[in-house]
């Protein structure tokens, strides 16, 4: 792992062991025709894109949107009666963690595989995830890339876009970087937080330069590991190793400092990055001048950040919502959330990691020896409806583009992904936007165990996934198979074009 141990990068990232759907309503059910021939019909919804709404049929055909206009006629095809829903272009999480394999080694065996995991992500109305994939000790990034590759087509029921995480960057030239290219995989993820980070900058900043002249989007982790280390060590030296005192061992200085210096990389190298998993209004209002400067640097925050603040680590079950960076204060969500609406942020990624709840409550965890991450992608775009759209925060068609259109742009999956259109995939999420319900454990589709909203009302639901033109969630069960979910080929990223006066991103 070039110049870092495996519990440094396990600790550093939360990648590993450190210690070694919901049901469909009565409408919903009575809507959907039993009959399943060539090609779907989806009659009476209301279309929502980013650019707008609009009353229309949509006609699917080979997987494929091939006629979208109102009083479409059937013909031979399955009819689904959308009236009084919305029809959403499927959803896309571009930031996930899910265990690839039988043969995956223990420290790294989530509770969630890619199977459980698709089954999760399609009950969420997500047809699309964005897949971390990591090389491993002695496997170079094309051979690790090849053999999860092969997962997919075992075991994903989600389409899958892979992320090629790159720990030696000695290991990729302007050669490699246009066999990813050509390979349609057009991002990779750098981890700021290893210590190795430093110890190889210059060539770490040479390949996101080079990334970025050819296309590929660099996905940056921002935290900064000396930082870390030192407020673990003053708070272990104090006695304060207990994960109530987590939010103290990772401050937002070590997060303020590290997005600072990636926007550095970015203006010095001219590539774009995205920042992963921002949790707090500083590092928000550092991208937001950048932007405003005209730099391309996009921004994911996940729900962890929305919905919570650091109290909860001094609740019995805290350890439940260790991620990384942890929990910030109320003024943090109430930033995050105006991100949302301004469009300084730009989606929102689960990063599920899904430790089973024994896995996280062990008792022998502590801030130096922990398991960070949750499960979510079942959750997260009804909350984010919930919360968002039917309070009045962010508009219907902000939704849209959070949870799909512009991960599609910024992942080089549009127009194929990320809206409904003629000769886009078929990936059309059916949404109830009055269905109000409690979120139970039983009918989450992740192996995790526990979910951090459970007891949560949310109004809008997701109650029929269509992924590729075929059903995949319906009437509360999973109807397609593992294997049937596609690894994506992508092209070069699509960047945005800001209106400094307003913050409002245009992509494309």
């Amino acid at each position: 792992m070039n110049n870092i141990s495996r519990r440094d990068f396990v600790y550093r990232t939360g990648l590993g062991v450190a210690a070694l759907a919901a049901g469909t309503s009565e409408k919903a059910q009575a809507s959907v025709s039993p009959r399943r021939q060539n090609g779907l019909l989806v009659r009476g919804g209301t279309v929502v894109t980013s650019e707008g709404q609009s009353k229309v049929d949509v006609r699917v055909r080979d997987g494929v949107i091939t006629e979208i206009g109102p009083g479409l006629v059937p013909d031979g095809e399955r009819v689904i009666d959308a009236e009084d829903l919305l029809l959403l272009p499927g959803g896309i999480d571009p930031h996930a963690h899910l265990t690839q394999g039988e043969d995956t080694p223990p420290q790294y065996l989530f509770a969630d595989h890619l199977t459980s995991g698709s089954e999760a992500a399609l009950a969420g109305g997500i047809t699309t995830i964005g897949n971390m994939t990591y090389p491993g000790q002695g496997v170079t990034i094309q051979e690790g890339i090849a053999r999860d590759e092969e997962f997919v087509r075992q075991e994903a029921i989600a389409d899958i876009m892979l992320h090629p995480v790159l720990i030696d960057p000695s290991e990729l030239d302007e050669t490699r970087i246009q066999e990813l290219i050509e390979a349609g995989h057009t991002s990779i993820k750098i981890f700021m937080v290893i210590s190795s980070f430093d110890q190889n900058l210059e060539d770490y900043v040479r390949v996101m330069r080079q990334a970025g002249e050819a296309g590929l989007m660099s996905v940056v982790h921002c935290e900064d590991p000396a930082i870390i280390a030192e407020a673990t060590r003053a708070l272990v030296k104090e006695g304060k190793s207990a994960l109530r005192h987590y939010a103290g061992s990772r401050p937002l200085l070590s997060e303020t400092i590290a997005t600072r210096r990636a926007i550095a990389y970015c203006e010095t190298t001219g590539a774009p990055i995205y920042v992963v998993h921002l949790s707090a209004a500083e590092p928000l209002d550092i991208c937001r001048e950048a932007q405003r400067r005209g730099l391309p640097v996009y921004v994911e925050t996940r729900p962890l950040y929305l919905h919570f603040t650091s109290e909860r680590f001094q609740e019995p079950d805290g350890p439940l919502y260790v991620g990384q960076p942890p929990l910030r204060e109320p003024a943090d969500v109430e930033a995050l959330w105006k991100g949302l609406e301004d469009g300084s942020v730009h989606t929102l990624g689960s990063d599920t990691v899904a430790w089973s709840r024994e896995q996280k409550m062990d008792p022998s965890l502590n801030i130096e020896d922990l398991r960070p991450g949750v499960p979510g992608m079942q959750e997260m775009y009804p909350v984010l409806f919930s919360e968002g759209v039917v309070k009045g925060r962010i508009s219907l068609e902000r939704f849209v583009e959070l949870n799909s259109t512009n991960s599609a742009r910024l992942f080089g999956l549009y127009p194929r992904k990320g809206t409904i259109a003629v000769g886009s995939d078929a990936d059309i999420t059916i949404w109830d936007p009055n269905d109000t319900r409690t979120i139970e454990l039983e009918d989450m589709l992740s192996r995790a165990g526990f979910s951090l909203f459970e007891g949560w009302e949310v109004t809008g639901w997701p109650l029929v996934t269509i992924r590729r033109g075929e059903v995949a969630y319906e009437n509360g069960r999973i109807t397609a198979e593992p294997g049937s979910g596609q690894v994506l080929r992508r092209g070069p990223t699509q960047l945005a074009r800001w209106q400094p006066a307003t913050l409002a991103p245009s992509l494309g």
